[in-house]
């Protein structure tokens, strides 16, 4: 089964198919993947943001009814290990913050760095903090703790807890979060629909809760 996903599962779904043989999985921002959707890239399920596996309900890309919704995330904020954990309490501790340090990193195209850019414009301190963000255009921003480039790194927390040698200081408090809601289709034209929606089933079933809270998801089902 070919699967297309969001970096968002990608903790968690690695560890589901651990052991399951027969499976193959591309992992890229939702962005990306409907890109490739929109070349007819043939696959049999795609995890993306609910309101992409919506659109593609409602063009006729994914079957009628095969709709899951997967997994909750919200946008965190990551430290290197053994770093000092800043306050991110308050929407002005997280301006505070954001102008204060050197180096930060965010995703080009993930829906996490597309929700941080807004709240960069909402606080007044976009171009303040463009000026010295490292901008990916697609990964785990983490990563960008680990070999030095930066000293804090926004993202989803499931994104941020993929990476080791990291600690997550915790989610953008009320205001300025944003929980996103992930979703799974099984495409219309799919071979293995049956097996596919079977395998959507399985993984989002509720004694799974815990596994997903690992890695910072919450799960749908659940």
């Amino acid at each position: 089964m070919r699967i297309l996903s969001t970096l968002a599962v990608k903790g968690v779904l690695a560890e589901l198919l651990a052991d399951a043989p027969g499976f193959e999985v591309v992992f890229e921002p939702t962005q990306l993947l409907l890109a490739r959707i929109a070349k007819c890239e043939a696959a049999d399920v795609a995890i993306l943001t609910q309101a992409a596996v919506d659109g593609l309900l409602a063009s006729g890309v994914f079957a009628a009814g095969s709709k899951r919704d997967v997994a909750v995330s919200a946008v965190g904020i990551a430290v290197k290990a053994g770093a000092p954990k800043p306050d991110i309490s308050t929407p002005e501790a997280v301006r505070a913050l954001l102008l204060s340090v050197p180096t930060l990193c965010y995703s080009r195209s993930g829906a996490s760095g597309l929700h941080f850019a807004r709240v960069l414009r909402d606080l007044g301190i976009a171009d303040a903090v463009n000026a010295k963000a490292t901008i990916i255009p697609s990964g785990f921003t983490a990563e960008t703790l680990v070999d030095g480039r930066c000293v804090l790194a926004v993202q989803q927390v499931s994104e941020l807890l993929v990476v080791p040698g990291i600690e997550v200081v915790g989610p953008l408090p009320d205001p300025i979060q944003e929980t996103l809601t992930f979703s799974a289709g099984v495409f219309a034209q799919s071979p293995r629909a049956g097996e596919a929606n079977a395998w959507l089933a399985a993984m989002t079933r509720p004694e799974l809760a815990a596994q997903y809270q690992r890695h910072g998801l919450a799960l749908v089902s659940a």
